[in-house]
């Protein structure tokens, strides 16, 4: 004899549903699923990294040179170079910006606007890539959200041809029905508003 559900999901999915489609995965099969989602991700970063335009791509080599330790080290040391020369504690040697140091606060100044300027680069390429996956979780989350929404309603029509008891409250008949992305946007828009 044939179990009802398979009846009820022969007339849904328009196909049959042999056990062996629903058994769970395997641990390496797990481990496959959750490489080629890695994957994916890399993919999706490398794909970005190709986009890069030259000067974003030598806004990211500075900007990790920049934010490393040793051009901390290099700056501490220039600037120390820079007083001690300036100072007359090295005998014999000419000082050429003496104290209060004049042209050491322009290279100084010089220096923090170029790295300000070359890091504001970084973060606008990364910004676009935050944008773009945040566009992508939301479309994602539109596709999961419909896929429950449907399975609510399989599982509402199995349980009612089952013959058990119907008691649709009224959160389930919320569920059920289709998320309207557009009135979700209407009321996030008035929320803020209001702020």
């Amino acid at each position: 004899m044939i179990h009802p559900i398979y009846e009820l999901c022969k007339i849904v999915f328009n196909k049959e549903m042999h056990p062996k489609e629903s058994r769970e995965l395997t641990s390496e099969e797990h481990a496959r699923l959750i490489k080629e989602r890695r994957d994916k991700i890399k993919s999706f970063r490398a794909k970005m990294d190709l986009m890069r335009r030259p000067s974003e791509k030598m806004a990211d080599i500075m900007t990790d040179l920049f934010g490393s330790f040793w051009f901390l080290v290099l700056n501490a040391v220039f600037f120390l170079a820079w007083v001690l020369l300036n100072n007359n504690v090295i005998p014999g040697f000419k000082t050429f910006d003496p104290y209060p140091f004049t042209f050491l606060t322009m290279v100084v100044s010089l220096e923090a606007i170029f790295l300000a300027i070359i890091v504001l680069i970084s973060q606008n390429r990364a910004a676009k890539i935050a944008d773009l996956r945040e566009e992508i979780d939301l479309q994602i989350n539109v596709r999961a959200e419909e896929e429950i929404t449907k399975i609510l309603n399989i599982l509402d029509a199995i349980h009612d041809h089952m013959g058990l008891p119907v008691e649709d409250d009224d959160e389930l008949k919320e569920m059920k029905l289709k998320t309207s992305i557009d009135e979700i946007e209407k009321q996030i828009e008035e929320e803020n508003k209001k702020k």
